[in-house]
């Protein structure tokens, strides 16, 4: 007899919204693999010079090996909904955390700059299955009733993890070598294995036998995403060269091609657009991808601010965005309590607020504020993180139906890679026009980080248009 993915039902009489053990031991270790992939976009942030400086690469070159990993997260992830349903999500998830350890070790060893980017690359597609799909198997289990509190009880971790990323990596680079960065994922890695295994029920009741991939879709929609991305992080001060024009064009034609398949066909598609067609899921989907344009741009520019303008060490700049990982922390289980109380619009909204009066120090020009203020800027701005994503999660799975939860799981990690690609890449662009426009002298570069961080307030702001529109009330409660 096959076993269900969800826990034994509780009995009628009991709270329906109770988190039995069972279920929050299942989502811990899920969680697990779900950290390692979100750690490990932004940790690199800090060790790109000893990087560059290990395998003698220039600072140019090296950056892909943070642009390599989130390229290969967007090119993987529409497939993860397939998986799911055509292999079981438990076993796809083994699978892809198994890649993801044998690829950081690669990583730990890779011998030369293309080495590195390649196993960077692997180590990437990995990762891009394992939140997915272990999302996918959380919401499953858990039900639209209890989704927002199993949320922010057992997502805390993965919230922090890229804001935690960079300073985790500074302590690594300042204790040990760059090589690290990658080698701490192996042993973590293994254990999440081994416990996966044992507490993870199967799912086999809830594949559906015979699917085939959405051939067609796959190519399409990955490599539109991949050259888009690429050409968008080419551009300069002086714009496109020809042949990147010339990939961003095939891209967008790409990227057209599939949204007139994935309309027309009767199968499944790779990223289904008709879940677009609800209200609920379109306000979620746009949040998620300019919450993932807000997060990672400023993950970039964090850690060169606190270098470039403050003179700080590595290791101090990784200290001082210890506050924003604090906050996130403190605040991250209980805005999911709260959001299956007032709702995600409230909840929200809040967060939204809290992580733009956080990033208001940052866009102070003249001597700047002092250190002391930056703290409490970091912390308040890490608890409006925090408080944003259960609500954001909330949103997305509540707005479908259970049986479309891969498919929104998919596109919702889709729009967070790509949108923190792409802000990342226009951030990045702004920074580098406003530092070659910007006088001799520190108080040109202060100016310079000054203006790029009024775009990284504008695309934070930005966020609060759908967060706004979101339901007023939790699931099952008007």
């Amino acid at each position: 007899m096959k076993r269900s993915l969800a826990p034994r039902p509780v009995a009628p009489t009991e709270n329906e919204d109770r988190l039995d053990p069972a279920l929050l031991r299942i989502g811990l270790v899920l969680v697990l693999g779900a950290v390692l992939a979100q750690l490990d976009t932004t940790i690199v942030n800090v060790g790109v010079g000893s990087m560059a400086d290990g395998l003698d690469a220039s600072l140019t070159a090296i950056q892909w090996v943070s642009t390599g990993y989130l390229l290969a997260v967007a090119l993987v992830a529409p497939l993860s909904g397939w998986l799911v349903d055509r292999f079981g999500g438990k076993r796809t998830w083994l699978l892809s955390v198994a890649l993801f350890v044998g690829a950081s070790a690669l990583c730990g060893a890779a011998w030369s700059p293309g080495s590195l980017i390649a196993f960077r690359v692997l180590q990437g597609l990995a990762g891009g299955l394992m939140q997915p799909i272990a999302q996918a198997v959380i919401a499953r289990i858990a039900g639209p009733q209890r989704i927002g509190r199993l949320v922010g009880v057992i997502t805390a971790p993965v919230a922090l993890a890229p804001i935690l990323g960079p300073v985790i990596g500074g302590l690594i680079v300042h204790a040990a070598e760059w090589r690290w960065l990658f080698y701490v994922n192996v042993p973590v890695g293994l254990v999440t294995l081994v416990l996966a295994a044992r507490i993870v029920p199967r799912d086999d009741d809830e594949r559906v036998s015979g699917l085939r991939p959405d051939g067609l879709g796959l190519s399409l929609l990955p490599p539109g995403l991949a050259l888009l991305v690429y050409a968008l992080a080419q551009v300069d001060g002086g714009g496109l060269a020809p042949l990147d024009s010339a990939l961003l064009a095939l891209g967008v034609v790409l990227l057209a091609g599939y949204v007139v398949h994935a309309l027309r066909t009767r199968n499944t598609p790779l990223v289904d657009l008709r879940l677009f067609a609800g209200r609920g899921f379109t306000l979620a989907a746009v949040n998620t991808f300019l919450l993932g344009a807000a997060l990672y741009s400023s993950m970039l520019l964090l850690p060169l601010y606190f270098v470039q303008v403050r003179g700080l060490s590595v290791l101090e700049a990784a200290l001082m965005l210890a506050p924003q990982a604090l906050g996130t922390a403190v605040v991250t289980p209980y805005a999911g309590r709260i959001t299956d109380t007032y709702g995600p619009r409230t909840v929200a909204v809040a967060g939204i607020l809290l992580t733009v009066a956080g990033t208001v120090p940052f866009v102070l020009t003249g001597t700047g504020p002092g250190t002391a203020v930056l703290v409490v800027a970091l912390f308040v701005r890490g608890v409006g993180l925090g408080a944003i994503t259960p609500p954001n999660v909330a949103a997305t799975y509540t707005s479908v139906q259970r049986s479309q939860i891969p498919a929104a799981t998919s596109a919702r990690t889709v729009l967070n890679r790509v949108g923190g690609s792409l802000g990342t890449a226009v951030l990045a662009v702004i920074l580098q026009t406003a530092l070659a426009g910007a006088a001799d002298g520190t108080q040109g570069v202060r100016d310079a980080y000054a203006q790029t961080f009024w775009w990284a307030l504008v695309l934070s702001t930005l966020t609060l248009v759908p967060a706004a529109l979101y339901p007023r009330h939790a699931p099952g409660k008007g």
